[in-house]
């Protein structure tokens, strides 16, 4: 497996979660959604380009093309900022997975339409939305030393994903919410799981949002009758796995909501925040939902009505 690839799923996202797949929901199809790729990349691209109309640039200099990129309400004004990551992107592909017809997907591929879809929610409920990237590609604008051949180094990396909180900061976010997807060492693995970080001084909300997050996005996806097993709200210290540096071993947290670390980590966001991992895109179930646009619509539709309830005041 690619650097790039370990360096995220081992020090930014962890471990996979092991929640227990049902074997009976393995044997067949997700209901309505294993559709062509053709008309999944299709919903993608429409998605992307309805999302990226009217979108300012934050920063250029220190950004991508398409990356950390502002969005104004479409209809009303809340006068709330919201900051959506999807998860990984560019020279990392995240996490691979197949749809139960044996596709091959890239977690990074589908963490972006969700991310858009929820986007054009959100702006219709009168949000401005900034989003990490609006394309398949890095965040961050490399510098030197952040790459080695095609992937990144683990310094790289750590500049990549700091850069999600950079530009959440510079966004002025009341929250932000990370979308990646989750795998396993077995096909059985599966279920969805939303971390917060309890080090942060902002942390019960986090942890309100997070509840809320894991709770909307399973009800959304279940009243489809897909049964994805709820694998709870944890602290993201649970989340990490083998650390690839020293750095990472006494950092221990998730870069994209943990705190600075002299020496390791100096941009932490700075507004509560929660990153769901809704499904185990190795689990062929799971990750045919995954990379289908009828499931990352109703992956979206939960968290844009997880941040409704979060700003409503409403409870877990």
């Amino acid at each position: 497996m690619a650097l790039a690839v370990l360096v995220v799923r081992v020090a930014l996202v962890g471990s996979p979660s092991g929640g227990a797949g049902s074997p009976a929901r393995n044997d067949h199809t997700a209901p309505g959604v294993d559709a062509a790729r053709s008309a999944t990349r299709a919903g993608a691209a429409t998605a992307a380009a309805g999302s990226r109309a009217g979108g300012t640039a934050l920063d250029p200099s220190i950004f991508t093309a398409g990356s950390c990129v502002a969005f104004p309400p479409t209809a009303g004004n809340r006068h709330v900022t919201v900051f959506i990551d999807a998860g990984h992107g560019g020279p990392d592909p995240g996490a691979l997975g197949q749809t139960s017809t044996g596709r091959s997907i890239e977690e990074a591929r589908e963490t972006l339409p969700v991310a858009l879809d929820t986007t054009a929610l959100l702006r219709a409920a009168g949000y401005r939305v900034v989003v990490s990237r609006t394309r398949q590609s890095a965040v961050a604008r490399p510098r030197p030393g952040d790459m080695n051949g095609s992937v990144f180094t683990v310094k790289g990396e750590i500049h990549e994903i700091g850069a999600r909180d950079v530009c959440a900061n510079l966004a002025h976010a009341s929250i932000l919410v990370a979308v990646y997807f989750d795998a396993g060492g077995s096909p059985l693995d599966a279920g969805s799981v939303t971390g917060y970080d309890r080090a942060r001084p902002f942390w019960r909300s986090s942890l309100r949002l997070a509840g809320l997050v894991q709770r909307d996005v399973l009800a959304a996806m279940n009243a489809k009758g897909w049964q994805i097993p709820d694998d709870g709200v944890v602290s993201d210290v649970t989340l990490g796995g083998v650390p690839l540096s020293s750095g990472g071993a006494a950092y221990g947290h998730l870069i994209v909501l943990g705190p600075a670390k002299a020496g390791f980590f100096t941009t932490p966001s700075l507004m509560p925040g929660a990153l769901i991992e809704p499904l185990f895109i190795t689990d062929p179930f799971e990750g045919t939902i995954a990379a289908s646009a009828t499931g990352q619509r109703v992956i979206a539709a939960g968290l844009a009505k997880a941040v409704e309830q979060y700003f409503a005041g409403a409870k877990p």
